[in-house]
């Protein structure tokens, strides 16, 4: 029959295959919504939800099996009592009449009821009991009471987590400082005065990093702690090296957590930058982990750089590595969850053992277990062993966990004989995973998680048929169907979550999903080959680099686009939108196969949409103006100001806090050539921004101020510059270039020998910019003596009137009266972010701007600025 059907034995067919089983479905999200309502309820509720639920459901069971031996008893009443003869009851006579055959009476389907309602109850007891002591956790003992004093204390804890560097962070025209976050496990706490309390709660442990540590995070040795027998710590282990179960002593501030009600007790403060004080060293298994970790790090050394950073990453969750801007590409292409160590890893690697997922369901023994020989249950057995080490090598965050829960159930099933159903194995594996660690119920990837695999589960195979009865190939069928159905269920909480929507994620997921299974499987195989044979580790990293390779390319050229994302709002009802159009455009896109010029034209749409021709989106937008001279980009709080010079040329003064957000304006303005950047001084709010201007495009040189004060940030300048092989050079007032028809003067700061600036504001670059008849004066950030110096400087004595005048320090109160008499704008901009803590602009800075007859455009207001015209005409466009 199947081979005159053109299906093999054992061939999955979503419309065949029954109803999925949804008994264990409720139980799970009961249990799940229980679990995140009660981590912060008090004592007294839980304790009446879980006896109100107890007595409920066991009076259900109970009422149940009374029921069944009342029937059980009139069964053998109405038998034959002939004597030596035992004779079977006429089921045809004692049955009502109208009732058909089969069909069980009354009070047995109220028996049938009762049951699924019972085990919801006992669900949610359990689920309340779980969630109740975990929250308790972080409320009892001395830890949260010394939080809120802000003790001094000596604590001693276990490590439970990876140690991890801040991303870096714009803190007013600073980078706040990096640090090392480590999850921790406080097990002894002493006080200053003497007194000692034994604990358990959870703590986050914050250290300052040591100057000098590199980006990569983690090093690539871990000699104390993780015995791998690469270069040694002179000192013993460093911050970064820890591994989890490692104990320490620590003397810190204990304070409260920013976010109340989280699953942390208090925050320790370390004291110092010293190396930590260990106790104990971690265990066996997790001193293993690190070698394997640390091993596949060392492997992956010699790679180009997105592919070094992306592979650990990938295989093993091991993110220190990937730098910012990569990133943010993941996440504006949706393509985060390859970071997370999902469920696709772990199903790559059963797949090796039990064979391809699609035949797994229905058979379960076509994979590498049989061809070598295990037997059924040793096949299980070893498919447990692996989920461990996945466990413990990939560290048990919430994506891993449930799918290694999935992945156990399908083995005991599989040990059994039995074959098994995903549905249920996932509803199985989130009531399990809720009951052991109740802090899952509220964590945002173990929902989108969760949603991605049920989708995975029952929209994708059956979305794959209708592909298929549309005439595309099967294996193109089932990919789209997968990114399609992940992307439509988890997109809403995507969108609250980062109150934007990604257009290209679908393409993006479809595209790295061909590469997704080698790059794995080669990272795994040069992960287990680094302990013993690092040469053959390193040449399987170099073809697991490849599609590394391959998938970052990916990601940055989807955030590349310029209609990559959406903003939308981040709410509830955004969501609740965001759904309403997914399930709007799912119903639509089911009568597109029918008319192909339709299909076209919606495709033709979205294309435009994301690719946004810059001549298609002057006529739509109006933006950017045509023959626009200068723009400032809306950067939030920074400077990002642009000089048009012609044919996607321009000069770029400052570059923001944010390299997304000077790229994103870059890329508006149609910019992909910059002949120099000038960046005024080097505070954080101007040149943090400075990747996003370089990113893509032809660079000719970065421009500075002499003072290069804060050193940090000027190094980063530096660094960057030349990763890029772009040239470093000073500005000095008096200097004069042109390009095109535009032209530029320093007017600021003065040549050596001068005097030292008071700080790194009164040394900015001041410019005096001409073009198409329009002037533009560009003050920095001065303060007003360097103000004032300014105009008794040579350069700045035949300072004519400006068309517009950039205020300085983004409008700050303090600003030098003369100046702004001597420049009389007609045109004044202020670069500056809404709700910024430090009241800019000043309203008598704007003020007396407005009565010395200059309009006041604020990007915090309006978003970017466009001025246009020559001579006496002047236009201004917004974004």
């Amino acid at each position: 029959m199947h081979a005159v059907s053109g299906r093999r034995l054992g061939a999955a067919h979503p419309r065949q295959e029954g109803p999925a089983d949804l008994r264990l479905v409720p139980s799970a999200l009961a249990a799940w919504a229980t679990a995140a309502l009660t981590l912060h309820a008090p004592p007294a509720l839980v304790t009446g939800v879980v006896l109100a639920c107890l007595l409920t459901g066991g009076g259900l069971l109970a009422a149940g099996r009374s029921r069944n031996r009342l029937r059980f008893r009139l069964r053998l009443r109405n038998q034959d009592r002939t004597p030596g003869r035992s004779r079977p009851r006429d089921r045809s006579r004692s049955r009502p009449p109208g009732r058909p055959p089969g069909r069980p009476p009354g009070r047995a389907r109220a028996l049938r009821s009762r049951a699924p309602v019972a085990a919801v109850l006992l669900c949610v007891a359990a689920a309340a009991v779980s969630g109740g002591l975990h929250g308790a956790d972080t409320r009892r003992g001395p830890v949260p009471r010394l939080a809120s004093e802000y003790a001094e204390v000596t604590a001693e804890v276990r490590v439970v987590s990876d140690p991890r560097r801040t991303r870096p962070r714009i803190t007013g025209d600073h980078l706040a400082p990096r640090a090392v976050l480590i999850d921790a496990e406080a097990e002894r706490v002493e006080r200053t005065d003497g007194g000692a309390a034994t604990v358990r709660a959870p703590v986050l442990l914050i250290v300052r990093a040591p100057a000098g540590t590199t980006s990569d995070g983690p090093a690539a040795s871990r000699s104390t702690a993780g015995g791998s027998g690469a270069r040694a710590e002179p000192h013993g282990p460093s911050w970064l090296s820890l591994l989890p179960s490692t104990r320490l002593r620590v003397s810190a501030r204990l304070v409260p957590p920013l976010e109340d009600g989280g699953r942390i007790a208090g925050v320790l403060r370390v004291h110092g930058e010293g190396p930590p004080e260990v106790v104990r060293g971690p265990s066996a298994a997790q001193r293993f982990a690190g070698r394997l970790r640390a091993g596949l790090r060392r492997a992956a050394d010699g790679l180009e750089p997105d592919a070094r950073a992306l592979l650990p990453g990938l295989v093993i969750g091991d993110t220190s590595r990937v730098p910012p801007d990569l990133d943010e590409a993941f996440r504006a292409t949706d393509l985060t969850h390859l970071l997370a160590v999902s469920g696709a890893n772990f199903t790559v690697l059963l797949a090796l053992l039990l064979g391809p997922a699609g035949r797994a369901q229905h058979a379960e023994r076509r994979g590498l277990a049989p061809r070598l020989g295990i037997s059924l249950r040793g096949t299980a057995l070893a498919g447990g062993a692996l989920t461990l080490a996945f466990v413990v090598v990939c560290r048990p965050d919430p994506s891993v966990l449930r799918a290694a829960a999935c992945g156990t159930i399908a083995l005991l099933a599989l040990a059994t004989g039995r074959r098994r159903s995903l549905v249920p194995a996932l509803a199985t594996a989130v009531l399990l995973l809720v009951l052991y660690d109740p802090w899952l119920a509220v964590s945002h990837g173990f929902l989108l998680s969760v949603l991605a695999t049920g989708a995975l589960l029952t929209l994708a195979p059956r979305w794959s048929v209708a592909l298929r009865r549309h005439r595309m190939p099967p294996r193109a069928a089932e990919a789209l169907a997968a990114a399609a159905a992940a992307q439509a269920v988890c997109a809403p909480v995507v969108a609250v979550l980062s109150a934007r929507v990604s257009l290209v994620a679908v393409p993006c997921n479809l595209l790295a999903e061909f590469a997704v299974a080698p790059a794995t499987v080669l990272g795994f195989a040069a992960l287990a080959a680094a302990p013993w044979a690092m040469p053959a580790a390193e040449a399987l990293a170099w073809c697991a680099g490849l599609p590394t390779g391959w998938i970052a390319g990916i990601a940055r050229a989807g955030a590349g686009l310029p209609g990559a994302a959406v903003d939308w709002p981040g709410t509830v009802w955004g969501a609740l939108l965001l759904a309403c159009a997914v399930a709007a455009a799912v119903l639509a896109a089911r009568r597109l196969p029918g008319r192909p010029w339709l299909c076209g034209l919606c495709a033709l749409l979205l294309v435009l949409v994301v690719v946004r021709p810059p001549p298609l989106v002057r006529v739509v937008t109006g933006w950017p103006p045509p023959g626009w001279r200068y723009a400032m980009c809306d950067v939030g709080q920074g400077d990002a100001t642009v000089l048009a010079a012609g044919d996607g040329a321009a000069v770029v003064v400052d570059a923001g806090p944010d390299p997304v957000l000077a790229d994103r304006c870059l890329r508006g303005l149609g910019v992909t050539r910059v002949p120099l950047v000038i960046l005024t001084h080097f505070h954080a709010d101007h040149v943090a921004g400075l990747p996003g201007v370089l990113r893509g495009r032809e660079v000719g040189a970065v421009e500075t101020t002499g003072y290069e004060e804060p050193p940090d940030q000027a190094e980063f300048v530096h660094r960057e510059a030349a990763a890029r092989g772009v040239p470093v050079t000073r500005a000095v007032a008096g200097e004069r270039r042109r390009t095109g028809a535009l032209a530029w003067q320093v007017l600021w700061p003065p040549s050596r020998p001068a005097p030292e600036p008071e700080g790194p504001n009164d040394a900015s670059v001041a410019l005096l910019v001409r073009s198409g008849g329009l002037t533009l004066l560009l003050l920095g950030d001065l303060e007003p003596p360097s103000q004032r110096a300014l105009l008794r400087s040579p350069a700045g004595a035949g300072l004519p009137a400006v068309d517009v005048l950039k205020v300085a320090h983004h409008g700050s109160a303090y600003q030098d009266p003369d100046l702004m008499r001597r420049a009389a704008p007609r045109l004044a901009l202020v670069s500056c972010g809404a709700g910024n803590p430090y009241g800019h602009p000043a309203p008598s800075t704007v003020a007396a701007l407005r009565a010395a007859g200059a309009a006041v455009l604020r990007t915090d207001e309006g978003g970017a600025v466009a001025v246009a015209g020559s001579g006496d005409r002047l236009a201004v466009a917004r974004e």
